[in-house]
């Protein structure tokens, strides 16, 4: 996987994805790119071709941020989007990995005697889980990395019924939250490159932070379960995130999960 232009390989990316209907931009004649030319974005934008040319092809990484607020506009990007395109152009410091769990959280995910919990970092690496986690899914057992179950471990398809939208729902995440100027996330990426759909979701330069949100799975043993996920930041520990799953309360998945439990 190339990291060294990765601001421009996004533009590349998402004007491709941007319909020149959708944007007011008259289509006449054959077109032969996908989305937006380059010129029609430069004009959307208020900046110069050349000056866009520059930026896809490398040359000049670092734009100001009214330039990239306006690249966002016309690219039509959502706040996420738009906060990932202003990280790649002024990247942070890679802070080091936190693989420790502190004892207090690992009396937190014990004292849910109810909920699946588990600890993962920003390589989706599961540091901890109580014993409900690990009853819902192997994928949660500490040790486990999570988007290389999602994608390379064909159980995953008969956990999550909805497979697809978990596997790019997953992408996207990895996408928002991985560096890939840290080595270590490289070779994860370089390695979930050799499953397809991977490579097509990753391509398409989709970003969306981990969010609360209803995951549906299927137990071999207790069978349907819609669960609410809810990730909660680690204090003190902002590279690791609190992962845990609440059914609605009377509900089948409640009462199933409590036969799991």
């Amino acid at each position: 996987m190339a990291v060294d232009n990765l601001l421009g390989d996004f533009l590349k990316a998402r004007r491709a994805r941007v319909a020149p209907a959708d944007v007011a931009v008259p289509v006449g004649g054959r077109r032969r790119v996908a989305g937006l030319r380059r010129e029609e974005l430069a004009r959307l934008a208020g900046i110069s071709e050349p000056y866009l040319v520059r930026l896809e092809q490398g040359v000049d990484r670092h734009p100001s941020p009214q330039v990239l607020d306006s690249l966002a506009r016309a690219l039509r990007l959502d706040a996420d989007a738009s906060a990932h395109l202003h990280a790649l152009a002024h990247p942070g410091p890679v802070p080091p990995p936190r693989t420790e769990v502190s004892a207090e959280v690992h009396r937190l995910l014990d004292a849910w005697t109810d909920r699946p919990a588990y600890v993962r970092d920003r390589y989706f690496d599961v540091l901890a889980a109580n014993k409900q986690a690990r009853a819902l899914a192997p994928m949660y057992e500490p040790g486990s990395n999570l988007v290389r179950a999602v994608f390379l471990d064909p159980a995953s398809r008969r956990l999550f019924p909805d497979w697809a939208e978990v596997a790019a729902q997953t992408a996207a995440a990895l996408r928002a939250e991985a560096d890939p100027r840290d080595p270590r996330t490289a070779g994860l990426i370089t390695e979930l490159e050799t499953d397809e759909e991977f490579r097509r979701l990753w391509m398409r330069h989709e970003t969306r932070p981990a969010r609360d949100e209803l995951k549906r799975f299927t137990h071999p043993v207790v069978g349907s379960l819609a669960l609410r996920r809810q990730a909660l930041t680690v204090g003190g520990a902002e590279q690791q995130v609190i992962i845990v799953y609440q059914p609605t309360a009377g509900s089948p998945s409640e009462a199933a999960l409590a036969r799991l439990l």
